[in-house]
Protein backbone atom coordinates (compact mmCIF):
# COMPACT_ATOMS: atom_id res chain seq x y z
CA UNK A 1 0.00 0.00 0.00
CA UNK A 2 1.02 3.62 -0.86
CA UNK A 3 1.06 5.98 2.27
CA UNK A 4 -0.04 9.40 0.06
CA UNK A 5 -2.46 11.29 2.13
CA UNK A 6 0.57 14.07 2.62
CA UNK A 7 -0.46 17.76 2.67
CA UNK A 8 3.04 18.46 1.06
CA UNK A 9 3.14 22.17 3.30
CA UNK A 10 6.53 21.64 4.19
CA UNK A 11 7.58 21.00 0.11
CA UNK A 12 5.26 24.22 -0.81
CA UNK A 13 3.30 22.56 -3.15
CA UNK A 14 -0.32 24.56 -2.69
CA UNK A 15 -2.06 20.90 -2.76
CA UNK A 16 -1.34 17.50 -1.97
CA UNK A 17 2.09 16.32 -2.02
CA UNK A 18 1.68 12.92 -4.09
CA UNK A 19 0.59 14.93 -6.89
CA UNK A 20 3.61 16.91 -7.10
CA UNK A 21 4.94 16.68 -10.75
CA UNK A 22 8.56 14.86 -10.74
CA UNK A 23 10.37 14.86 -14.27
CA UNK A 24 6.99 15.30 -15.50
CA UNK A 25 5.00 12.82 -13.90
CA UNK A 26 3.01 13.25 -10.46
CA UNK A 27 5.19 11.39 -7.66
CA UNK A 28 2.72 8.69 -6.81
CA UNK A 29 3.00 7.95 -10.87
CA UNK A 30 6.41 6.98 -10.02
CA UNK A 31 5.72 4.57 -6.89
CA UNK A 32 3.03 3.10 -8.89
CA UNK A 33 5.65 2.06 -11.99
CA UNK A 34 7.68 0.36 -9.37
CA UNK A 35 4.99 -1.39 -7.57
CA UNK A 36 3.36 -2.88 -10.59
CA UNK A 37 7.38 -3.96 -11.92
CA UNK A 38 7.63 -5.48 -8.79
CA UNK A 39 7.28 -9.43 -8.79
CA UNK A 40 6.07 -9.85 -5.07
CA UNK A 41 3.15 -7.41 -5.51
CA UNK A 42 -0.01 -8.88 -6.29
CA UNK A 43 -2.48 -5.83 -5.58
CA UNK A 44 -2.25 -1.90 -4.87
CA UNK A 45 -4.24 0.39 -2.27
CA UNK A 46 -3.62 3.78 -1.97
CA UNK A 47 -4.43 5.85 1.07
CA UNK A 48 -5.54 9.02 -0.68
CA UNK A 49 -6.02 12.56 0.28
CA UNK A 50 -9.08 13.00 1.35
CA UNK A 51 -11.20 14.10 -1.50
CA UNK A 52 -9.20 12.75 -3.98
CA UNK A 53 -9.39 8.91 -3.97
CA UNK A 54 -11.39 9.30 -7.53
CA UNK A 55 -8.48 10.45 -9.07
CA UNK A 56 -6.71 8.24 -7.64
CA UNK A 57 -9.00 4.77 -8.60
CA UNK A 58 -8.99 5.99 -12.13
CA UNK A 59 -5.11 4.82 -11.77
CA UNK A 60 -6.35 1.39 -11.73
CA UNK A 61 -5.64 1.22 -7.83
CA UNK A 62 -8.01 0.54 -4.99
CA UNK A 63 -8.58 3.96 -2.96
CA UNK A 64 -9.19 4.69 0.66
CA UNK A 65 -9.21 7.85 2.33
CA UNK A 66 -5.88 8.90 4.13
CA UNK A 67 -6.44 9.72 8.25
CA UNK A 68 -5.26 12.93 10.19
CA UNK A 69 -1.85 11.43 10.31
CA UNK A 70 0.29 8.90 8.41
CA UNK A 71 -0.16 6.07 10.70
CA UNK A 72 -4.23 6.57 10.57
CA UNK A 73 -4.24 6.25 6.87
CA UNK A 74 -2.00 2.83 6.90
CA UNK A 75 -4.64 1.37 9.17
CA UNK A 76 -7.22 2.56 6.67
CA UNK A 77 -5.40 1.11 3.87
CA UNK A 78 -4.57 -2.28 5.58
CA UNK A 79 -7.76 -3.16 5.79
CA UNK A 80 -8.15 -3.31 2.18
CA UNK A 81 -5.24 -5.99 1.92
CA UNK A 82 -5.81 -9.18 1.90
CA UNK A 83 -2.55 -11.27 1.40
CA UNK A 84 -0.39 -12.24 4.49
CA UNK A 85 2.35 -9.68 3.65
CA UNK A 86 1.97 -6.30 3.15
CA UNK A 87 4.71 -3.58 1.81
CA UNK A 88 3.86 0.24 3.20
CA UNK A 89 5.71 2.92 0.41
CA UNK A 90 5.76 6.59 0.88
CA UNK A 91 4.67 8.76 -2.29
CA UNK A 92 7.13 10.63 -1.14
CA UNK A 93 10.12 8.12 -1.97
CA UNK A 94 9.34 8.03 -5.81
CA UNK A 95 12.94 7.05 -6.64
CA UNK A 96 12.35 3.22 -4.83
CA UNK A 97 13.05 0.56 -7.17
CA UNK A 98 11.06 -2.95 -7.47
CA UNK A 99 14.45 -4.56 -7.09
CA UNK A 100 14.57 -2.58 -3.48
CA UNK A 101 10.23 -3.66 -2.91
CA UNK A 102 11.20 -7.63 -3.63
CA UNK A 103 14.06 -7.01 -1.55
CA UNK A 104 12.89 -6.80 1.57
CA UNK A 105 9.45 -9.07 0.75
CA UNK A 106 11.79 -11.33 0.20
CA UNK A 107 13.72 -11.20 3.45
CA UNK A 108 10.96 -11.21 5.34
CA UNK A 109 9.41 -14.25 3.58
CA UNK A 110 13.05 -16.34 4.29
CA UNK A 111 12.89 -15.23 8.17
CA UNK A 112 9.68 -16.81 9.74
CA UNK A 113 10.41 -15.31 13.11
CA UNK A 114 10.65 -11.99 11.68
CA UNK A 115 7.97 -9.42 11.73
CA UNK A 116 8.81 -6.87 9.56
CA UNK A 117 11.60 -5.53 7.15
CA UNK A 118 12.47 -1.90 6.61
CA UNK A 119 14.78 -0.39 3.79
CA UNK A 120 16.76 2.13 5.53
CA UNK A 121 20.50 3.79 4.88
CA UNK A 122 23.46 3.59 7.19
CA UNK A 123 23.91 6.99 9.37
CA UNK A 124 27.17 9.14 8.06
CA UNK A 125 26.79 11.85 9.69
CA UNK A 126 28.38 12.19 13.79
CA UNK A 127 24.41 12.53 15.83
CA UNK A 128 24.32 14.17 18.93
CA UNK A 129 21.84 14.71 21.16
CA UNK A 130 20.90 18.36 22.37
CA UNK A 131 18.85 19.69 25.26
CA UNK A 132 17.15 22.96 26.30
CA UNK A 133 18.74 25.72 24.73
CA UNK A 134 20.54 23.25 21.90
CA UNK A 135 23.55 22.13 24.73
CA UNK A 136 24.88 18.73 23.57
CA UNK A 137 23.98 15.90 26.16
CA UNK A 138 25.89 12.94 24.14
CA UNK A 139 27.66 12.15 21.31
CA UNK A 140 25.93 8.99 20.27
CA UNK A 141 27.28 5.75 18.45
CA UNK A 142 26.65 6.17 14.76
CA UNK A 143 27.63 2.47 14.27
CA UNK A 144 24.53 1.18 15.02
CA UNK A 145 22.26 3.76 13.53
CA UNK A 146 20.40 3.72 10.83
CA UNK A 147 17.66 5.98 8.88
CA UNK A 148 14.77 3.92 8.49
CA UNK A 149 13.27 4.92 5.19
CA UNK A 150 10.18 2.92 2.72
CA UNK A 151 9.51 0.40 1.63
CA UNK A 152 8.69 -1.70 4.51
CA UNK A 153 7.51 -5.33 4.70
CA UNK A 154 5.01 -6.43 7.51
CA UNK A 155 3.49 -9.87 8.82
CA UNK A 156 -0.33 -8.78 8.21
CA UNK A 157 -1.44 -9.64 11.44
CA UNK A 158 1.47 -8.18 13.24
CA UNK A 159 0.26 -4.88 11.29
CA UNK A 160 -3.06 -4.76 11.91
CA UNK A 161 -2.16 -5.57 15.93
CA UNK A 162 0.42 -2.37 15.63
CA UNK A 163 -2.28 -0.01 14.45
CA UNK A 164 -5.34 -1.67 16.78
CA UNK A 165 -4.33 1.06 19.83
CA UNK A 166 -5.59 4.43 17.88
CA UNK A 167 -3.90 6.60 21.35
CA UNK A 168 -0.60 4.53 20.19
CA UNK A 169 -0.67 6.21 16.62
CA UNK A 170 -0.49 9.77 16.46
CA UNK A 171 3.25 9.81 17.81
CA UNK A 172 4.45 7.03 15.64
CA UNK A 173 6.96 8.49 12.59
CA UNK A 174 7.01 4.88 11.30
CA UNK A 175 5.05 1.81 11.28
CA UNK A 176 7.75 -0.70 12.13
CA UNK A 177 8.26 1.48 15.20
CA UNK A 178 4.54 0.06 16.05
CA UNK A 179 5.38 -3.19 15.52
CA UNK A 180 8.90 -3.16 17.76
CA UNK A 181 6.59 -1.53 20.42
CA UNK A 182 4.50 -4.97 20.80
CA UNK A 183 7.79 -6.90 20.51
CA UNK A 184 7.88 -7.79 16.81
CA UNK A 185 11.45 -8.24 15.67
CA UNK A 186 12.19 -5.97 12.77
CA UNK A 187 14.86 -6.18 10.37
CA UNK A 188 16.40 -3.59 8.40
CA UNK A 189 17.85 -3.99 4.59
CA UNK A 190 20.11 -1.99 3.58
CA UNK A 191 18.44 0.70 0.56
CA UNK A 192 20.57 2.35 -2.06
CA UNK A 193 21.84 6.36 -1.72
CA UNK A 194 19.08 7.52 -3.91
CA UNK A 195 15.97 5.81 -2.36
CA UNK A 196 15.66 9.67 -1.00
CA UNK A 197 12.27 11.48 0.60
CA UNK A 198 11.57 14.44 -1.20
CA UNK A 199 9.97 16.99 1.82
CA UNK A 200 11.31 20.22 0.92
CA UNK A 201 11.85 22.04 -2.70
CA UNK A 202 15.68 20.79 -2.36
CA UNK A 203 14.75 17.22 -2.35
CA UNK A 204 12.77 17.93 -5.48
CA UNK A 205 15.63 19.33 -7.31
CA UNK A 206 17.80 16.21 -6.17
CA UNK A 207 15.30 13.96 -7.11
CA UNK A 208 14.63 15.42 -10.25
CA UNK A 209 18.22 15.02 -11.44
CA UNK A 210 18.56 11.73 -9.94
CA UNK A 211 15.52 10.75 -12.39
CA UNK A 212 17.62 12.59 -15.17
CA UNK A 213 19.88 9.61 -15.16
CA UNK A 214 17.24 7.30 -15.20
CA UNK A 215 15.49 8.13 -18.20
Amino acid sequence: MIAAAGSGQRLGAGGPKAFVELSGRPLIDWCLEALRAAETIAEIVVAAPPGEEEAVADRGVLAVAGGVHRSESVANAVELCGEDIVVVHDAARPLATADLIDAVVERLAFDSDAAAVTAAAPVTDTIKQAGQGGQVERTLDRAGLWAVQTPQAFRAEALREALSDPDSLPDATDDAMLVERRGGRVLIHQAPAENLKVTTPFDLRVAELLMSDRT
